[in-house]
């Protein structure tokens, strides 16, 4: 397209026209200009295509396709190619499809494990969830199709999540809350943003020019187009100033019609409208130009992908005594109703009608089984438990397999969890079949983190998450040793709510949402609290063992514009082939801010025959070190010595190195008659003159007292003096006070 052309030739009311959708899935045509309409999907875990009436929660019929697992169980294979395979599959599908959009991946942080979309997130962390998200994008979009990202930004609950105002400081945001979307901007470059339903700090995210303009056009070099989540604008013309494309669904004139009378009444340019004609106009050439005809959508071959992915996502939780894998033939009985009818996608906008679904039963022929629950409700049926426990107490019965986790109507979108329990006739069937069968295993089927009550007394737990059309397979690949389980946690799992960070903040009251835990999220907080927990981020067992030795940084000293090496050997020291993800950590020094003990902040998985070492390398830069200081408005990495920590987990931490670090400035900072002395002495020239005056003050202080011991606790008492205080003690003139700050601030 002529893009310049096309735009000079629309009308003023083509172009308003032109910024919202025709319909539920497909953009405004501009036929007399050739501009043809294109279709979006939502999809996360496959696609949801409707071809006849449209809606954004999952409710109407869409074509059949494959389910594959949530985004939630992706994260856990901490699998970067995995997950650009899998983007490739999706964007091929798209391609089949004729669909220019896929509404996905979602990166919002699970901020509370609570929240009803969980299994739709990456991760409680950042640089994670960027770094699969980024993988996923790339490769939908080497199909010729686009990604959506989403949902911009802070929209971590469901409830009340049209109207919520999620309010947090300048750190927390850019720290915790936009890294992963600036990661995947910057390294994928989606055709499509989501703006969020919610406020942030006020302001609701569709008409946001800090969010949308000067942060993801100005500050990250976003040059796609953004489109509302369905149904979220509120004033059509405060979005289009602000940066705000498109909106959906369309087949209204509201939008239009306020459009058109800002513009009129002189409140929206119409140098800003035609911006944002102008980024869908490029949307829709990037998608339209190319018609991939040798696209087909292979159900088949695409089911046997999503049984992959499970199988490279799930997680091993507990293993004593080499319950796990199961010896062929052996006798075991499968219980409880996922067994035959298996949870395995989440609920709403991500609903695929699967063609395909696999469950544990059809792939262990001979297997017993004992429905044991019903998932329809959450009441102990004493029948069906009582004839499970009885199968699982058989004098043949060497194992009893129960499959249990969340039904579809606890976790969803459109409301959020109050509890982390799973239904009482779940809990009580597996305590109740521990109690007789000492080889009992858990295969767990949720979105999100839950309470083990019997945690203790059971010896295996495998956490699939929601795992796709393939989930009952993978179940029974990984139970029997076809597939050694290599997945590890993306996200903490608490022992108890009351444990976690936003407890008491979360989902907040009268539509608003305090994140007072700050920067301090998930692994962030358990690990600096030195909080117990029912199992850490990162975590994942094997069938196999592994050994971490050599650590090695290619400098020790590494000054701003540098980058350092680091290397590590793993080594697979037991008996069958497996695959370890070794996690990098960096420990910051004690500095003004207070910072997370640890971040992951590089990981690779490898796979290794048995006895096999490989070298993993992994690179540093001035990011990988920083923080957001709010008062430069920007990343800050501090002088001082960090600590380089690699291993299996973020409490496994195997390696550790030191690496010093120079930053190009100190922190500027600007000091005034105000500032307290301890502020300062952190200043070389600061401490350089007002030291020698303290430690008179503190000896005179001792000499007054005859107790030379007081000096230090003299000392530490003065700190939280403000320096004009000093005059006001006779220890300064005014003018001496004066001459002082202007060294320290001119230094």
């Amino acid at each position: 397209m002529d893009i310049e052309k096309i735009l000079q030739q629309m009308t003023l009311e083509e172009k308003a026209d032109f910024c919202s959708g025709s319909d539920f899935w497909h953009t405004q045509p501009v036929e007399r200009l050739g501009v043809p309409a294109v279709m979006m999907s939502d999809g996360p875990s496959g696609l949801r295509k409707q071809d006849k009436q449209g809606d954004h929660l999952g409710i109407n019929k869409s074509i059949p396709a494959v389910c594959f697992p949530s985004s939630a169980a992706v994260a856990s294979s901490f699998d970067t190619a995995l997950a650009e395979k899998l983007g490739k599959t999706l964007g091929n599908e798209c391609r089949a499809e004729n669909l220019a959009l896929l509404l996905g991946p979602g990166l919002n942080i699970k901020r509370s494990p609570l929240c009803g979309r969980n299994f739709e997130y990456f991760s409680e962390d950042p640089y994670l969830s960027g770094e699969m998200g980024a993988a996923l994008v790339n490769g939908i979009q080497s199909n010729g199709v686009g990604s959506c990202i989403k949902h911009f930004a802070a929209n971590d609950q469901e409830t009340d999540r049209m109207a919520s105002d999620s309010v947090m400081d300048e750190r927390t945001l850019h720290e915790v809350y936009l890294p992963a979307f600036e990661t995947v901007v910057k390294k994928a470059k989606p055709l499509g943003v989501m703006a969020a339903y919610n406020k942030l700090n006020g302001t609701h995210c569709s008409e946001n020019k800090e969010l949308l303009t000067d942060i993801l056009r100005n500050r990250w070099g976003y040059e796609g187009m953004v489109v509302t989540d369905w149904g979220a604008v509120k004033d059509r013309a405060k979005g289009i100033a602000a940066g705000q494309d498109l909106e959906m669904p369309g087949g209204s004139d509201r939008g239009t019609n306020s459009i058109l009378s800002a513009i009129h009444a002189g409140t929206l340019s119409e140098e800003d409208l035609n911006a944002a004609v102008r980024n869908l106009l490029r949307f829709v050439d990037s998608t339209s130009r190319t018609e991939n005809t040798s696209a087909v959508f292979d159900r088949d071959a695409d089911y046997r992908m999503a049984v992959s992915v499970a199988e490279n996502s799930a997680v091993l939780l507990k293993n004593e005594k080499g319950v796990l894998p199961l010896a062929k033939g052996c006798k075991a009985v499968f219980l409880g109703e996922f067994a035959e009818h298996p949870r395995y996608q989440g609920g709403g906008s991500s609903h695929v009608n699967s063609a395909k679904v696999s469950c544990a039963l059809e792939h262990a022929p001979g297997v017993a089984y004992a429905q044991g629950y019903r998932t329809d409700e959450d009441t102990v049926d004493p029948a069906l438990e009582q004839a499970a426990v009885a199968a699982a107490a058989d004098a043949d019965a060497e194992v009893a397999v129960i499959f249990a986790g969340l039904p579809e109507r606890y976790e969803s979108e459109g409301y959020d969890r109050t509890t982390l329990a799973m239904p009482e006739n779940q809990n009580h069937l597996i305590a109740a079949v521990a109690a007789v069968q000492p080889n009992t295993v858990v295969v767990l089927h949720n979105g999100s983190a839950i309470e083990m009550p019997w945690v203790n007394d059971v010896p295996a737990v495998l956490e699939l998450y929601l795992a796709g059309d393939g989930a009952g397979e993978a179940a029974v690949d990984l139970l029997y040793g076809t597939v050694n389980p290599s997945g590890k946690l993306a996200e903490t799992f608490p022992r108890k709510l009351s444990d976690t960070p936003a407890y008491l903040s979360f989902p907040g009251e009268r539509e608003t949402s305090v994140y007072s835990e700050g920067v301090f999220v998930g692994y962030r907080y358990y690990d600096t609290k030195e909080a117990d927990v029912l199992f850490p981020f990162g975590h994942g067992l094997s069938y196999t063992t592994f050994a971490y030795s050599d650590l090695q940084l290619s400098r020790s000293t590494v000054h701003e514009g540098e980058d350092v090496q680091v290397t590590v050997t793993v080594k697979n020291t037991g008996a069958v082939v497996g695959k370890e993800t070794v996690q990098l950590y960096v420990t910051p020094p004690k500095g003004e801010r207070h910072r997370p003990v640890r971040e992951l902040k590089g990981f690779a998985k490898v796979s290794l025959q048995p006895g096999e070492s490989k070298e993993v390398q992994f690179t540093l830069d001035k990011r990988s070190l920083a923080y957001y200081e709010p008062e430069l408005h920007d990343f800050y990495a501090e002088s001082g010595t960090y600590q380089i920590c690699v291993g299996a987990s973020s409490r496994d931490l195997r390696l550790t190195g030191l690496l010093e670090w120079q930053a190009a400035q100190p922190l500027p900072v600007h000091f005034t008659a105000a500032s307290t002395l301890k502020q300062i002495m952190t200043h070389p020239v600061g401490a350089a003159i007002i030291g020698p005056i303290l430690q008179r003050m503190a000896a005179a202080a001792g000499d007054a007292t005859g107790k030379k011991d007081d000096d230090d606790s003299s000392l530490s008492m003065m700190m939280g003096i403000q320096i004009v205080t000093l005059v006001d003690f006779h220890v300064l003139t005014e003018k001496q006070l004066n001459d002082i700050l202007n060294q320290i601030n001119q230094a």
